[in-house]
């Protein structure tokens, strides 16, 4: 069974904004799957799915930001997922709008999800996709900036981001992590 993870904050106020890059990317997968998150538990909302690769389940914890370990911990532990068969997406303030990085370990770099992530989960080994929103132009609030909304000029672009984290979520439910870090970890 695999869980794929979506980082962002919820209510109307976060939605498209550049931090909730996450609950994008799950929604275009719930949507692609035609698989709704209909179930609320585990501090998030989530589906399960039924693949020929096996099953997946979708989730967006629904903590907030900064307590994202809160929901992650409990449907691992409660449906007895391998750390391998994680997958969490969210927003990279270092990669340039759209591009995206995907690792198998390494630090929060920052970013308060990751860090309760790996509070929780007592490591930093968890396999990832980062998708670049850039940094925030000169004399803007980091927090403020994560909180905004992607331009116009910026929109096709993730897009086509989340369209390539949705092919590389398929790709990693029949593939190993690394060949599909190998495979979509090119520069386009």
């Amino acid at each position: 069974m695999k869980l794929i993870v979506g980082l962002g904050n919820p209510g109307k106020q976060y939605e498209h904004t550049r931090h909730n890059i996450g609950f994008e990317c799950i929604d275009a997968l719930s949507k692609k799957w035609d698989a709704p998150l209909n179930q609320l538990k585990f501090n998030g909302m989530y589906t399960t799915i039924h693949r020929p690769e096996g099953k997946v389940i979708l989730l967006k914890p629904l903590t907030y930001m900064n307590l994202s370990g809160e929901s992650v911990r409990p449907i691992m532990d409660y449906f007895d997922i391998d750390l391998e068969d994680l997958i969490v997406i969210y927003d990279d303030l270092d990669l340039e709008v759209g591009k995206l990085r995907l690792r198998q370990k390494g630090s929060a770099g920052g970013h308060n999800g990751i860090k309760s992530l790996i509070q929780h989960l007592g490591t930093q080994e968890f396999n990832r996709i980062r998708v670049g929103i850039s940094r925030p132009p000169a004399g803007m609030k980091v927090a403020d900036y994560v909180l905004s909304k992607f331009t116009k000029e910026e929109d096709p672009i993730i897009e086509d981001a989340v369209k390539t984290t949705v092919e590389a979520v398929e790709t990693a439910l029949s593939k190993k992590f690394l060949d599909v870090m190998n495979q979509f970890n090119v520069s386009k």
